[in-house]
């Protein structure tokens, strides 16, 4: 995992980075989390969360629809967790076991650039590391 990278440009990683073995896959965890947030908080940070859906997005021999797409606002590499605020909530969502995930293109310069502009930006590694980021937004930012 690129911690190192992420790190030096301001992005908190949550979780444990030494944790080795059977894990949920990303998409459980996020699920796992969205419907933690809209359970707990829906009336206001679970109303307004979003996952934008980029991931796969129309591959190979569709250049003019991948060209429609981006021209519509989709942003390759953007984070699977936002949470508009002030600042907003920007959170990477990687499997426990990292060592099991990816990073797709774009997503370093994605979590950069977020935090760049003042956004408060993690990484998190499960589900339970996702609810730890949030707790802490809440805590610092929120009032």
């Amino acid at each position: 995992m690129k911690f190192d990278q992420i790190e030096n440009a301001g992005v908190r990683v949550y979780g444990d980075r030494a944790f080795r073995g059977k894990c949920a896959v990303e998409s459980v965890e996020q699920v796992t989390f969205f419907n933690w947030l809209r359970r707990e908080y829906p009336d206001s940070f679970g109303a307004l969360a979003v996952h934008p859906r980029n991931e796969g997005q129309l591959r190979g021999g569709q250049f003019y629809a991948m060209q429609k797409v981006k021209a519509e606002g989709m942003t390759p590499g953007a984070s699977d967790i936002i949470i508009p605020g002030a600042p907003a909530f920007v959170c990477e969502m990687k499997r426990r076991d990292h060592t099991r995930s990816t990073w797709q293109d774009g997503q370093i310069d994605y979590l950069t650039a977020a935090a760049q502009t003042g956004c408060f930006v993690c990484v998190a590694l499960g589900y339970e590391a996702a609810k730890e980021a949030v707790h802490e937004w809440m805590a610092r930012h929120v009032a």
